[in-house]
């Protein structure tokens, strides 16, 4: 339990203060059951009032680090399916979804894992986040958009 808590308590050392910060770790270094948080401090106000850029995220979470080539498949956003309901920005495990004033703007592609939550969360018909490869163009996404499925139909 020691290692433990010698780990997480390093985790958010910079690299000049701790030889064995997380940093100088590899993948598959860090101790199973670690904890590695995305905010440096407890949440004073709820997270979903505060923009993600103001947020006092931890040199752990990925908004600190480029990962938009651990994907493979992507979320295309269409604005003309989109009912702003927000769900994709709240269910979001990275801060991925875009938005202001309670509206979708876009998305950070990279800080996007690709994970899709986005997409199922999405509740129109058809869905405003559809994944798509990572090698399509958005363009070419949008032109190939899927049509409303009828009721009964998955």
């Amino acid at each position: 339990m020691a290692q433990h808590n010698d780990v997480v308590n390093n985790l958010y050392k910079s690299k000049d203060q701790f030889e064995n910060s997380i940093w100088d770790q590899g993948w598959d270094e860090v101790i199973p059951g670690a904890a590695v948080y995305s905010f440096n401090s407890e949440i004073q106000a709820p997270v979903v009032t505060t923009l993600p850029e103001d947020r006092d995220v931890a040199e752990t979470n990925s908004m600190n680090k480029y990962v938009g080539d651990w994907r493979v498949v992507k979320p295309v956003w269409n604005v003309d399916l989109c009912i702003d309901c927000q769900n994709c920005w709240i269910y979001c495990p990275d801060t991925s979804i875009i938005s202001r004033d309670k509206e979708m703007v876009g998305i950070d592609y990279n800080h996007c894992k690709g994970c899709g939550i986005c997409s199922d969360v999405c509740p129109t018909n058809p869905k405003s986040l559809v994944m798509f490869n990572e090698q399509i163009s958005n363009e070419d996404a949008l032109n190939q958009w899927p049509e409303k499925k009828k009721k009964g139909e998955k």
